[in-house]
């Protein structure tokens, strides 16, 4: 994944109030930090903050120009807010990278296929703990269910890497279960009795005692 440089503006308005005019003005409020260095309090440009994280997902490595400073900093986003009503973006949190350091991020897993007939799919968990290079990040990872019985279940273990991509959880880690789905006739017999059948069966046996 190739970084995508975007501007950003110190911000010097801090708070509820601060941050809602940052957001009135079309940008995202962020925080920039780690690797030692003292956190940046900065404003994102939101339309462009928006796009790249479409089209290269919640790790995408930003190259970030900050006006008025030198140089320019890597940063991954950490941590999203998102309105979910307006769907927009509240506030990023930006964790400093060097390129050549492994990090660890959460990748999105998609299922593909289809399990065996009379099966149901659950799904335990829609993303995966890897260790990367900054630089080289993967945004996603596809796994198939194809023809799999009830009973199987879709392990870290199950998923593809890439080279230089590791997992940062047990293989074993479960991501997804296909379970044996309930037949009709299962579903009918559990149906609950109609309001009143169970007092007058109940009733029934008392007076034959």
């Amino acid at each position: 994944m190739s970084e995508v440089k975007i501007s950003a503006e110190p911000r010097t308005e801090f708070g509820k109030g601060g941050a809602r005019r940052t957001r009135r003005a079309g940008l995202v409020p962020a925080v920039l930090y780690g690797h030692g260095e003292k956190p940046q309090h900065i404003a994102l440009p939101a339309r462009e903050f928006a796009a790249a994280i479409r089209h290269g997902g919640l790790n995408q490595v930003f190259t970030i120009d900050i006006n008025g400073a030198s140089g320019t900093t890597l940063a991954l986003p950490k941590a999203i807010q998102r309105d979910p009503v307006k769907d927009t973006y509240e506030h990023v949190d930006l964790l400093i990278v060097k390129r050549g350091e492994k990090v660890q991020v959460d990748v999105p897993v998609t299922l593909t296929g289809e399990a065996a007939r009379n099966t149901l799919v659950v799904h335990e968990s829609t993303t995966l703990a890897v260790v990367a290079e900054a630089m080289h990040l993967p945004s996603g990872f596809e796994v198939s269910i194809d023809g799999l019985e009830a009973g199987t279940q879709v392990t870290a273990a199950s998923v593809t890497l890439p080279s230089g991509v590791e997992l940062a959880v047990d293989p074993e880690f479960v991501l997804a279960i296909v379970s044996q789905a309930q037949t009709a006739e299962q579903l009918e017999g559990t149906e609950p009795a109609a309001e009143g059948e169970g007092d007058e069966a109940a009733a029934e046996g008392a007076s034959e005692e």
